[in-house]
């Protein structure tokens, strides 16, 4: 075959990448729901097509293939992060951690700023907990609470719910968009961390002074008791503290499960069998999860094999004239999977690899790749009326949730900062090349 050839590509190999996404939405459409179809199936359903095509090959060969791509050491890591991430979480909800983290916060609720102190404590939450929707069932009833003692928008106040969830989504250690970002662009989370924050911390800030500005009048106090214990607090400090410090990402859930256990154990959050179950039910959380990574590794492998991410690079690479535009190039991609598949980590599985490689043809350091694919993720995921984060608040608010994305104020910044940071170039790199500058590609 030519190197021509090669550097073209297939575009008959994207055919189960194409009915994964047109399967989910169009049973989504048909349903008038997108939570009916469950990703696992539909991505089981593209992995046949992936293997009955190429008639070129043995079934043999691409059973081989597909096994050999799941198996990659980088899929496995994100299954194993994956599922104890889901059982230090559960841990810490067993024990008590999510009540009382909520309730601190809302302990020290200024009575005139209160969606901003319910912004700010979502962030918190979520970059402790790691887990967007995690955040929206634990802040959805207090934001409920929030607008019906003040004359505060309903929408309004559940976006506020949405945009905080989604700021950990974007930022935290154990989030699985954070993990699978790292994994893919094979960078450290510390440094996508601290990238990442740089771009989006003014998106907060902006957001908190709109929140401000809109409620500024309106005030009154959430009546009930709010107790916490401050040391039930303390596993997610130490899990936000261990990992921004660099601690190995496995070496940080395994402490935070044993710490919360000790904790939990300690104020009688659970006994030594709850514990162990607390753990089960947290790790069995995140099996479908794991699942989809190892089906769509193994499909992605065969897509690869078969040409298709070739012809997508040499599609978008064709397009591209400077760095500035292979960065544009992952936003647009990882933006378009977003929206297409409403789950802003598959949509960093499956446009990972790709941005890999243009990350590398272009010059674009890989913690800024991987806070490109995260950022623009989360910005969509966040908007998006029939996303989960969306559907969940508004549906324990009892209110439309296209009423919702008019009030989406953080996820837009998130886009939005994330435009501005490609086109200025921020944040600059010791040694970074001209940002126009672009890698020649043999």
């Amino acid at each position: 075959m030519s190197e021509q050839n090669v550097n073209k590509g297939s575009l008959l190999a994207l055919l189960p990448l194409f009915v994964f996404v047109l399967l989910f939405i169009g049973v989504g459409v048909i349903a008038k729901d997108f939570s009916i179809l469950p990703l696992n199936v539909a991505i089981l359903v593209a992995a046949v097509i992936a293997l009955v095509m190429n008639r070129k090959e043995s079934f043999s060969n691409k059973i081989e293939i597909f096994c050999k791509s799941a198996g990659d050491s980088n899929i496995i890591l994100m299954c194993i992060i994956f599922v104890l991430a889901g059982a230090f979480a559960g841990v810490a909800r067993e024990m008590g951690a999510v009540e009382s983290t909520v309730n601190l916060g809302l302990s020290f609720l200024p009575e005139n700023l209160l969606l901003v102190g319910l912004f700010v404590i979502g962030c918190f939450i979520s970059i402790s907990m790691g887990t967007s929707m995690g955040t929206v069932v634990a802040l959805a009833p207090i934001g409920i609470g929030i607008a019906e003692q003040t004359d505060i928008s309903m929408a309004l106040t559940m976006a506020t719910v949405v945009g905080g969830a989604m700021f950990g989504d974007n930022l935290s250690m154990i989030s699985d968009t954070t993990i699978a970002a790292v994994r893919t662009q094979k960078t450290k989370m510390s440094d996508k961390f601290k990238v990442n924050f740089l771009i989006v911390l003014p998106g907060a800030i902006i957001t908190a002074i709109i929140l401000f500005i809109l409620t500024s009048g309106n005030s009154a106090s959430i009546s009930g008791d709010h107790s916490f214990e401050i040391v039930k607090v303390l596993p997610y400090l130490a899990v936000l503290a261990a990992a921004i410090a660099g601690l190995n990402v496995i070496l940080v859930l395994l402490g935070g499960i044993v710490f919360a256990g000790i904790v939990g154990l300690s104020t009688g959050g659970f006994t030594f069998t709850g514990y162990l179950q607390s753990i089960g039910n947290g790790l069995i959380s995140m099996e479908d999860l794991a699942i989809v990574a190892l089906l769509i590794g193994g499909v992605v492998g065969l897509i690869k094999h078969n040409g298709g991410i070739d012809y997508l690079l040499h599609f978008v690479t064709s397009r591209i004239k400077s760095k500035k535009g292979a960065e544009f190039g992952i936003a647009s991609l990882v933006s378009i999977t977003d929206v297409a598949t409403t789950n802003n980590t598959i949509s960093i599985m499956i446009t990972g690899p790709l941005a890999k490689n243009i990350a590398d043809q272009y010059d674009i350091e890989p913690r800024k790749s991987a806070s490109l694919l995260d950022l623009f993720s989360c910005a969509f995921q966040g908007i998006i009326p029939y996303g989960g984060q969306i559907l969940a608040a508004a549906g324990l608010a009892a209110i439309s949730p296209a009423s919702l994305v008019p009030y989406s104020f953080y996820p837009i910044l998130v886009g939005v900062c994330g435009v501005i940071a490609i086109l200025i170039g921020f944040p600059k790199f010791k040694g970074q090349p001209n940002a126009d500058s672009v890698k020649k590609v043999s």
